[in-house]
């Protein structure tokens, strides 16, 4: 009898395990993803105000990382955010990521402004703390190009283009600004060649893979909850994209990973 091969070793970089969708069920999530192959997984807090509850979540859980900012989404709704605060929140040892934050044109294009400035201040949190900046961008390519390009001058900070489903021009601009792109299951919809050409366009060293779970499954499970194990099936799509083998593309993404949320390096 021979031993099974070992699993390749996959990050999701991006979930919401604190959504209701998965309450109570932290455990079995993990569980479910350790047994596909996913090691770590960085879940995201939308709304400061529940940063304790994620944070106790990233505590109690081997691999599970946390970042906390204010979605664009909610930018109108939620007491603006400040620099301080992002960064006294960074100063603990499971949070990796300032974010996610950005410009949501899709739904709330009535708060530009209030996003713009939103966005600024998670960039300077960015700045002081030398965690990543994770960017929610839908519908609004040309401010979130024109921002970042402005910022970047202002001085460094690095950051990841969350499930990045916006055009080759923006795609371009971020790159250009040496930041990061990540494929989430819309990039393995059979449909979705365009986002997919993006990423085989792109540098390597640039890439990351993710969930945004509970949203954006992949097939085979489009349509249902996503969750950190499924992130495996994207990634088989985006190997077969960049003409690599799954393992290689593990590796590849989690080396990328380890790059830029170098705090939740193991």
């Amino acid at each position: 009898m021979t031993d099974r091969p070992a699993l390749p070793e996959f990050v999701d970089s991006h979930c919401h395990l604190d959504f209701p969708d998965f309450e109570g069920q932290t455990a079995e999530l993990i569980t479910r993803a350790n047994a596909a192959g996913v090691r770590r997984m960085v879940t995201i807090c939308t709304r400061l105000r529940k940063e304790p509850a994620v944070r106790a979540m990233a505590e109690a859980h081997d691999g599970l990382f946390y970042a906390a900012g204010t979605h664009p989404m909610y930018a109108a709704e939620e007491p603006m955010v400040l620099v301080e605060q992002l960064v006294a929140l960074a100063r603990h040892p499971k949070f990796v990521g300032i974010g996610e934050t950005g410009l949501d044109y899709h739904y709330t294009a009535e708060s530009a402004a209030v996003q713009a400035e939103s966005l600024r201040v998670h960039i300077e949190a960015a700045r002081r703390t030398g965690l990543p900046l994770i960017i929610h961008s839908r519908d609004a390519d040309a401010d979130m190009a024109r921002i970042l390009t402005e910022e970047r001058r202002v001085g460094a900070f690095s950051c990841v283009m969350h499930c990045y489903t916006s055009g080759p021009e923006l795609a371009a601009t971020a790159l250009d600004l040496g930041f990061y792109l990540s494929m989430s299951g819309i990039a393995a919809f059979p449909r979705s060649t365009e986002i997919r050409d993006i990423f085989i366009a792109a540098p390597r060293d640039r890439i990351l893979i993710e969930t945004d779970a509970p949203y954006l499954a992949p097939p085979p499970y489009r349509g249902k909850r996503n969750e950190p194990a499924h992130v495996v099936h994207t990634a088989r799509v985006g190997a077969e994209a960049l003409g690599m083998t799954e393992a290689e593309f593990a590796a590849l993404t989690t080396a990328n990973f380890d790059r830029l949320f170098s705090k939740a390096r193991i």
